[in-house]
């Protein structure tokens, strides 16, 4: 009684500090950013607590594969209504709901992708993480218990088991998976990317299932942590065509990586300039064609 008596306060406490931001933000500009992150951290704890439990439920019922999706929604409304910042999908051939399974790709920019995945993540979904957010209260327990793909860096072949796991899934449950192959966020202020790892493209080709592309616009206008800008508003997010992996091997995954990223920065040059309502710098790519060397861990479902 008394722990539940401290996490109300604290709560009461939490919730004050956040208005009291807001309220200053007209007068202190940058004080909505300090609003916004407080609100956005609050509503990450919400929704992951509720995914804990929804998980169970789920898992009881035989529809743990719908958890991800269902505790997606929730982070939408609840930072929706928080911060004022929401993601406006667009997906005029409807694959959200009709392609299944699928590797689904999308560009990494800031901790709000987060938010892009609560907007738009497919049903009987999952996502890929880095091992060490298995460890992190209540997000932590969300993802283990929803189906998440744990990933560990530093130890190729637990990368490559999970991966292999992964496939699994794919083949056998139709279970789709969600990935950023950037591999990290790239928190640039213009649109750009950052060279693709392989390990996407090598798991699609092994489950032999299409590569569903989703480029969000580059929103460094609503959210540049590096300016401490955090505005409200609406980022348009689009789907684009599934690309078909039918008959490719380990052989065709170079080029395949190379077509896609060049399709997705095509189209985020478009979505950022639909967005921002003027044209956009383009930049020369980086790397080798914009793929990354392979490592141990990207190529960790050709083994």
């Amino acid at each position: 009684m008394a722990f539940l008596l401290y996490v109300g306060y604290f709560l009461a406490a939490y919730v004050a500090l956040t208005l009291f931001f807001y309220m200053l933000s007209p007068v202190i500009p940058k004080s909505a950013f300090v609003a916004r992150v407080l609100a956005s951290y609050l509503s990450l704890i919400i929704s992951s607590a509720y995914g804990v439990l929804a998980s169970i439920v789920l898992r009881a019922v035989g529809l743990n594969q719908l958890a991800q999706w269902t505790v997606a929604r929730s982070f939408k409304y609840i930072m929706g209504f928080s911060t004022g910042v929401t993601f406006d999908v667009e997906d005029p051939g409807n694959y959200l709901e009709t392609v299944r399974p699928a590797v689904f790709l999308g560009n990494h920019q800031t901790e709000l992708d987060v938010l892009m995945l609560g907007c738009m993540f497919p049903k009987y979904c999952s996502v890929t993480a880095k091992a060490s957010l298995k460890k992190v209260p209540f997000l932590g327990w969300f993802m283990a218990l929803s189906g998440s793909v744990f990933l560990d860096r530093a130890n190729s072949k637990d990368a490559r088991q999970a991966m292999q796991g992964a496939a699994n899934e794919i083949r056998d449950k139709r279970q789709s998976v969600y990935m950023f192959p950037e591999g990290t966020r790239s928190y640039s202020k213009e649109p750009m990317l950052l060279p693709f790892k392989k390990g996407a493209f090598h798991l699609a080709v092994q489950a032999q299932v299409p590569i569903v592309p989703v480029v969000v616009a580059n929103y460094s206008h609503i959210l540049w942590p590096k300016g401490l800008v955090f505005n409200n508003g609406r980022i348009p997010c689009k789907v684009l065509d599934p690309i078909p992996t039918t008959g490719l091997t380990a052989a065709d995954v170079d080029e395949l990586a190379r077509s896609t990223r060049s399709l997705m920065l095509q189209e985020l040059y478009a979505l950022t300039e639909k967005a921002r309502g003027q044209s956009v710098p383009r930049h020369e790519d980086e790397g080798a064609n914009g793929v990354a060397k392979t490592t141990g861990n990207d190529a960790r479902v050709a083994a």
